[in-house]
């Protein structure tokens, strides 16, 4: 699902205008589909006491338009529309669903009274996306009231959180309901964490118009984007038709980061996975996950199918050395972890073709590019991009919010995860991870990142609900791998 600016939002609504759907049909659109959304969450709306507060714009006009059709079919036991500005300062599409509301006999105040505070649910209709700082005056105080003036209430904000930026107070809702496409505000942080359940919603914009200078847009990852890699497998299948993944770590003391990637590959659904490690971790290794094989770490790779190169190698001379020539020489896809990482940095390293997935975490990454972890989270999207496309890689920038850049521009951005998973050994389990995927998909390597990364986020989730934040460890992932793939799975 692409993400959009504020600014390629206004482009795209002009763009669809032009092509002939006249932007009072937007808006109409947009009021149907949020009146459904709410129908959904909070039935029976005619039991509902609703306030609906209102400013001058598009995003006032769509409060309007949402309040005359929650009028006209559901009757709530009150409905309140608050305009924050003059009527005489309403223009276009919103003057017009201003008069016709009126039209109907439903009252237009322009203040909050002491009775509507009585209120259970909250339309933000204040700002949408047009706004340039942060709020001020009229509009800063009707955000003040909608945040804390409802003590019964739920609000939920019409395409946008008003005031949402980063140096202003924002209306706090349960809800945001958007149209069209999520905004850049709402799926990155420090934002998104501002906008409660992000629901997306068409009204009506053709498709087309999205996939314009799509290199250049953002995509959030969803479900569907990857659901056909979980079909049922066919009956006669064997263990060789799903793929052989080799993880080469487990030096001397860190066994257990190799072994835990090679457990994730497994339960991802690798037919078969060897672990290269030191001679003395192997039992670490198997007695982990049984079903792991071993082999020395000078062994050759052999007839493999995905390469996880890191987990707990160590940064002896002989592995950087290693590592190095693997990833240059190897005509297998890799992917590239923790020292893996490490053995790369400070070298002008290309990929060589065959995929290379790196998956560094903010430290790593400016290891990578030579800049200081600061520069890394200022422009987290603008450097995982340009150093994808420079170095012919594919970037997995770990943290919240979990970035994907491909080597052509295009980025995408992972909705799961939370806190509970900064924990050890949580990257090593997404090395794993993604390398059973690739294993099983050679033809479909895009999709089985995607899958990969969604579903590790969504399965610390799981675990976090299930064990709270400050207990989960790295193997509870795996735990909850199948939940999460069932849900993916639909």
């Amino acid at each position: 699902m692409k993400i959009l600016t504020a600014e390629q939002m206004r482009e795209v609504d002009r763009r669809t205008v032009e092509a002939g759907v006249p932007s009072i049909v937007l808006m109409e659109n947009a009021a149907c589909r949020f009146v459904e959304f709410l129908e959904r969450e909070y039935a029976p709306l005619e039991r509902q006491r609703i306030a609906v507060i209102c400013g001058k714009g598009n995003n006032g006009g769509d409060g309007m338009a949402i309040a005359r059709q929650l009028h006209l079919r559901f009757r709530p036991a009150a409905l309140d529309v608050v305009l924050a500005w003059p009527p005489e300062e309403l223009r276009g599409d919103a003057e017009i669903n201003y008069r016709m509301l009126k039209a109907l006999g439903v009252r237009v105040r322009g203040e909050i009274t002491p009775s509507m505070r009585a209120a259970t649910l909250v339309i933000d209709a204040l700002l949408g996306t047009g706004l340039s700082g942060p709020a001020r005056g009229v509009a800063l105080d009707y955000i003040h009231e909608i945040n804390r003036g409802f003590p019964a209430a739920e609000a939920v904000s019409v395409d946008m959180p008003s005031g949402l930026c980063e140096d202003g107070e924002s209306v706090l809702p349960a809800h945001t309901v958007t149209f069209t496409a999520p905004k850049a505000e709402q799926a990155l942080p420090p934002l998104c964490d501002r906008v409660g359940r992000l629901h997306v919603v068409p009204i009506g914009t053709p498709q087309e118009m999205l996939e314009r200078d799509a290199s250049l847009w953002l995509e959030l990852i969803e479900p569907r984007d990857f659901r056909r890699l979980f079909e049922p497998r066919p009956r006669g299948a064997h263990k060789g038709d799903f793929g052989h993944v080799l993880v080469i770590g487990g030096g001397e003391g860190k066994g257990g980061a190799a072994a835990m990637a090679g457990w994730a590959a497994l339960k991802a659904g690798a037919g078969l996975v060897t672990v290269a490690c030191a001679e003395a971790e192997r039992r670490t290794v198997t007695s982990l996950a049984p079903e792991l094989m071993t082999q020395r770490l000078s062994e050759d790779p052999g007839d493999k199918d995905v390469i996880a190169l890191g987990p707990g190698l160590g940064r002896d001379p002989e592995m950087v050395t290693m590592a190095q020539r693997l990833f240059v020489q190897s005509a297998l896809p890799m992917v590239v972890d923790a020292d893996g990482l490490n053995a790369l940095a400070k070298t002008s390293f290309r990929g060589p073709g065959p995929w290379r997935v790196l998956t560094p975490h903010p430290g790593e990454m400016a290891r990578l590019a030579g800049c200081t972890g600061t520069d890394i989270q200022a422009d987290r999207v603008g450097v995982a991009r340009r150093f994808a496309a420079e170095r012919h890689v594919v970037v997995v920038l770990k943290g919240q919010r979990t970035l994907i850049a491909f080597p052509d521009g295009r980025v995408f951005v992972n909705p799961t995860g939370t806190p509970a998973m900064a924990t050890a050994g949580s990257g090593d389990i997404l090395t794993g991870l993604i390398a059973g995927l690739l294993a099983q998909w050679p033809d479909h390597r895009e999709e089985a990142l995607l899958a990969a990364v969604w579903l590790h986020g969504r399965a610390g989730e799981l675990a976090a609900e299930a064990a709270t934040e400050w207990c989960v460890t790295a193997t509870d992932l795996i735990r909850f791998l199948s939940d999460a793939i069932r849900e993916a799975a639909g």
